[in-house]
């Protein structure tokens, strides 16, 4: 075989339609386009031009308001918690904090903060320190017969 005897398999490149080609061939005189018009000319496509009328995108009224000074939580449920123990990914002996968190999956590297909720049910006793629990998880830990510290990251990261 030379490089001047291979060719694609059959059916590999389809050709595309001949547009403009006359009556018979289904695409001739207007190619398919219609009569004249914007979108029968090539190369223009505004995308929410209403032809000078005000756009719908700008006649309606802007909506809500997003707090660039919120505060973003990482959410850890106690079955995740139970589940990350029970796989081996989370060491009960050892407190468990932001970096051990991060390292078992349960928390993205970018959340500043952790809040603990009771959803699911937990069998080991765990030290866990997150920056808020709700009552109920701190509950259901002490009755498992561990501790929840919680406490509020830096207050330079609160300003970024």
């Amino acid at each position: 075989m030379r490089l001047n005897e291979i060719r694609d398999n059959p059916g590999a490149r389809k050709e595309g339609r001949r547009l403009g080609r006359g009556i018979g061939s289904g695409k001739g005189k207007t190619s398919g386009k219609g009569h004249k018009g914007q979108k029968a000319r090539a190369g223009i496509a505004i995308k929410g031009f209403e032809g000078g009328q005000m756009p719908l995108h700008r006649r309606l009224p802007k909506r809500g308001f997003k707090n660039p000074f919120r505060k973003l939580y990482a959410i850890v449920n106690l079955r995740r918690l139970q589940a990350a123990i029970e796989a081996g990914k989370l060491d009960p002996a050892k407190t468990i904090g932001m970096a051990q968190l991060v390292a078992a999956g349960l928390v993205r590297d970018k959340a500043e903060r952790v809040r603990l909720l009771a959803d699911g049910e937990l069998k080991s006793r765990v030290e866990i320190a997150v920056t808020r629990a709700s009552a109920a998880a701190v509950a259901a830990v002490e009755q498992a017969g561990g501790k929840v510290a919680q406490s509020d990251p830096a207050p330079a990261a609160e300003a970024s």
